[in-house]
């Protein structure tokens, strides 16, 4: 058997040199500055993409917060037909406070809803003749009862592409109004209203329930006057068409009106 010493180190001999890094060849950057390089370039590339999200963020924002100019604000609302909620535009119930005869507070239910439809079908030839200037895109119908369902009352909004000169225009020059969900030989008292801010019309008409006939429906103003006597007065059907027009009118304007000004960005909001 043989064996072998290990090989032991001498005393005083110096240890190995530790390794250093190769030298980068002539002309090229150390390997460790090319990468600390690359991450400041990242670095700078995100917060230059931060800084740009930042100005779109407070641009929006800016854009936001600034309401429409009128004209504009007015041709948008000539679309609330499709793009508002048909419970806001014709609620499955509406209340009014003293509205009704001898200031008596009325509420009615919604009974019945068309779907929107174009103004030859849903509109009558006089009517149709009434709006050749102003011209019509769509009509939005429902039917209400009042709270003793002895009086319906039918709700008509009419959108038009028209500017608000031609829409005053109309004010006081449309017929009465057709019916629906019920004869139009059955109505009684009418009104009509051109809505503030709003390229569109309300009209309402009223009748009894029971489906008797009547003559001519009267407008409702003089229905509803205080001097004015007759079935249709003590009935309160002017009171229902009048308050109903006034209160749908509202409904738009309030739909159509563009938002109020909020406060200015600031820094803040671009964060």
């Amino acid at each position: 058997m043989t064996t072998s010493t290990p090989r032991t180190a001498f005393l005083g001999e110096p240890d190995p040199p530790a390794p250093t890094e190769r030298p980068a060849p002539e002309g090229r950057p150390p390997r460790r500055a090319g990468r600390t390089g690359a991450a400041v370039l990242s670095a700078l590339l995100g917060i230059g993409l931060l800084a740009g999200a930042g100005a779109t963020a407070w641009s929006e924002h800016r854009d936001a917060r600034r309401p429409l100019p009128p004209d504009a604000a007015y041709r948008q609302a000539a679309s609330l037909w499709r793009s508002a909620p048909v419970d806001s535009l014709l609620p499955p119930r509406v209340d009014a406070a003293d509205t009704g005869p001898g200031g008596a507070d009325r509420s009615w239910t919604r009974t019945a809803l068309a779907s929107d439809a174009d103004c030859g079908t849903a509109l009558a030839a006089d009517w149709r003749a009434a709006l050749a200037a102003a011209g019509c895109t769509r009509v939005l119908r429902a039917t209400y009862t009042d709270s003793t369902r002895s009086s319906l009352v039918t709700v008509g909004l009419v959108f038009t592409p028209a500017d608000s000169v031609t829409m005053d225009g109309l004010r006081g020059r449309l017929p009465a109004p057709p019916a629906y969900a019920y004869a139009d030989t059955r109505r009684a008292a009418w009104s009509t209203t051109v809505v503030a801010g709003v390229p569109a019309l309300v009209y309402t008409v009223s009748a009894f329930a029971d489906g008797r006939a009547m003559d001519a429906p009267v407008p409702a103003e003089e229905a509803a006057h205080p001097s004015a006597s007759g079935i249709v007065t003590e009935a309160g059907l002017g009171h229902d068409a009048k308050a109903l027009a006034a209160r749908f009118e509202r409904t738009l304007s309030a739909l159509g009106a563009p938002p109020a000004p909020s406060a200015a960005p600031t820094a803040e909001d671009a964060r």
